[in-house]
C-alpha cells in the first residue's frame, strides 16, 4: 500500500535497441536521487551483466513461486523468458519518498499506470526510424537474424502505444535524448 508521497514512478519504455538502457544508466548516475527498479528474470545473464544490478536472475520455478505469492507489480513473458517488477521494492521506496526508475516494456508500463495512476509518469524512447533500429540491433551482435526480425515486429507494435505515454523522446543523438529525459525528470520531481 502506497501512502501519501511526493515520490514518482518513472517508467521508461522503448523498442529493443532504442538506447533505453544507456539513457536509464546515465539518468541513475545524474544525482537526481532516483533508484533503479531491478527486474527479475528467468533468462541467463548476457556477457557483462551482473546479478542484482542488471537483473535478478532466477529459475523458472522461483519466478512462478513469486507470481503465486503476488510478489510482482507486473510481469510478462518475452522471447520465452519471464520478466517482472518486484512489488515490495517499489512500495518500500515510494513510501520513504524515493522516486523509482523502471525500465520496462509497454505492457508492464500500462499495468503500473493502472496500479499507481497518480504517481506514474510514462516516457517512451523512440528510434529515429525502423531502419536505424534494425542497424542498431545488428550492431549489438547479441541476437540471431530470426530474433532481430522478431524484435522489429514487436517494436512496431510497441510504437503503437507511444500516444499513451506522457512524454516521447526520439533518440537520434544520445546526448540530446539524455538532456530531454533529464529535464523531464527534473521538472516532475520539482528540481527544474
Amino acid at each position: 500500500m502506497i501512502g501519501h508521497t511526493k515520490a514518482k514512478l518513472f517508467i521508461v519504455s522503448a523498442p529493443s535497441g532504442s538506447g533505453k538502457t544507456t539513457l536509464c544508466r546515465k539518468l541513475l548516475g545524474s544525482g537526481l536521487g532516483l533508484v533503479d527498479s531491478v527486474s527479475m528474470t528467468t533468462r541467463l545473464p548476457r556477457p557483462g551483466e551482473k546479478d542484482g544490478d542488471d537483473y535478478i536472475f532466477v529459475s523458472d520455478a522461483h519466478f512462478r513461486s513469486e507470481i503465486k505469492k503476488g510478489g510482482f507489480l507486473e510481469y510478462e513473458e518475452n522471447f520465452g523468458h519471464l520478466y517482472g517488477t518486484p512489488k515490495s521494492f517499489i512500495e518500500k521506496n515510494i513510501n520513504k519518498g524515493t522516486s523509482v526508475l523502471l525500465n520496462i516494456d509497454v505492457k508492464g508500463a500500462m499495468k503500473v499506470r493502472r496500479a499507481y495512476p497518480a504517481i506514474s509518469r510514462l516516457i517512451f524512447i523512440l528510434p529515429p526510424s525502423i531502419a536505424e533500429l534494425k542497424k542498431r540491433l545488428h550492431l549489438r551482435k547479441s541476437d540471431s537474424v530470426e530474433v532481430i526480425a522478431k524484435r522489429l515486429a514487436i517494436a512496431k507494435k510497441e510504437m503503437s502505444y507511444k500516444k499513451k505515454y506522457d512524454y516521447r523522446i526520439i533518440n537520434d543523438q544520445i546526448t540530446q535524448a539524455y538532456g530531454k529525459l533529464k529535464s523531464i525528470i527534473k521538472k516532475e520531481i520539482g528540481k527544474g
